[in-house]
């Protein structure tokens, strides 16, 4: 009997003689401890197939999503990104005048759906204003705000709805 060596663990396959298969065989019994009725149910052609999966459910099909029943989320982490893609899919559908990227604009210039260009301008120097360093005494903890601030003002500033 050889064995290929793994350095990281045990060997990937064994190379057995025709009589060390059949030792090894005859001291292997996977019905150990088992009943006569676990026994003919472990030997089913259908053994292992009873577990329901997205595919055979009953209650969908595999082009569904899995029901949030078949997942265990004791922080709601799962239903709340659910729910936030949700609200954007509904944003989007209200007004499909904006792209995603504009709503998501939208959403951090805290402007509604109705907002003209003058709405857009005076948010934007609003939040300029709030978080450039000169008007926070040199304070730079907030420059990745005001970036993302300037970046959605710019890509608003050129969407159809504020021409």
């Amino acid at each position: 009997m050889s064995a290929t060596r793994s350095p990281d663990g045990p060997p990937a396959y064994r190379w057995l003689c025709l009589d060390h298969v059949r030792e090894f065989n005859a001291g292997y019994d996977y019905f150990s401890g088992m009943s006569a009725d676990q026994i003919i149910a472990a030997q089913s052609p259908t053994a292992g197939w009873e577990t329901e999966s997205r595919t055979f459910r009953t209650a969908g099909s595999a082009d569904l999503p899995p029901r949030w029943a078949d997942f265990k989320d004791p922080i709601d982490a799962l239903g709340a990104r659910f729910r936030q893609r949700m609200d954007e899919a509904r944003r989007e559908a209200a007004d499909p005048r904006f792209t995603r990227e504009e709503h998501r604009a939208m959403q951090l210039m805290e402007l509604s759906v109705d907002a003209d260009r003058a709405m857009l301008r005076k948010r934007y120097s609003e939040l300029v204003r709030r978080y450039h360093p000169d008007r926070n005494g040199g304070d730079r903890s907030h420059e990745s705000r005001l970036n993302e601030v300037v970046a959605a003002y710019q890509l608003l500033r050129k969407t159809k709805a504020f021409a």
